[in-house]
C-alpha cells in the first residue's frame, strides 16, 4: 500500500517535469536556428562593408585618373556582389530589389571592364559612379548601411 501513495505522490511532479521539459524544447531549438542564421548576417554585413569600401575607392581612383585601379575595384565590387547575391535570405522583402540593384553593379563593373584600361579614366569614371550608386542603393535596401546622424 505503501508503495501506491508513494507512486501516486510523485506522478504529479514528474508530469509537470515532463510538460515543462516538452514546453522549453521548442525554445532551445528555436534558438539554435537563430545562432545557426547569425554567421549568414553577420557575412551579409562584412561583404555589404566591402562592396562600399571598393565602390568608394573605386571611384575615388578614377578622380585621380588610375584605370588600372577602377578595374581592380571594379573586378573586386564584381565578385563581392555576386557572393551577396547567393547570401540574400529569400525571405528578405528587400530581396527582389536589392538582387537588382546588384546586378546593376555587376552590369556596370562589365561596362568598366569592356571598355578598358587603356581608355582615358574619365570614361571609367561614368559607369564606376553608377556601380556605386547601385551598390549603396542595395546596402540601403538591406539595411546594411549607417544612417548619417547630424
Amino acid at each position: 500500500m505503501r508503495l501506491v501513495q508513494m507512486m501516486r505522490g510523485r506522478s504529479i511532479p514528474t508530469l509537470m517535469l515532463v510538460v515543462i521539459a516538452a514546453l522549453w524544447f521548442p525554445i532551445i531549438s528555436d534558438e539554435s536556428i537563430t545562432r545557426a542564421a547569425e554567421p549568414s548576417s553577420a557575412s551579409l554585413q562584412m561583404q555589404g562593408k566591402d562592396l562600399l569600401k571598393n565602390v568608394e575607392e573605386m571611384v575615388a581612383h578614377g578622380g585621380m585618373g588610375d584605370g588600372k585601379a577602377i578595374l581592380h575595384h571594379c573586378g573586386e565590387a564584381t565578385r563581392i556582389a555576386e557572393a551577396i547575391i547567393v547570401l540574400i535570405p529569400p525571405s528578405d522583402p528587400h530581396q527582389a530589389d536589392a538582387t537588382a540593384s546588384l546586378n546593376e553593379v555587376i552590369r556596370q563593373c562589365n561596362r568598366v571592364a569592356d571598355i578598358g584600361i587603356h581608355a582615358d579614366p574619365g570614361q571609367l569614371l561614368n559607369p564606376a559612379t553608377k556601380a556605386r550608386a547601385a551598390a549603396q542603393q542595395s546596402m540601403k535596401l538591406l539595411g546594411l548601411t549607417r544612417t548619417n546622424k547630424s
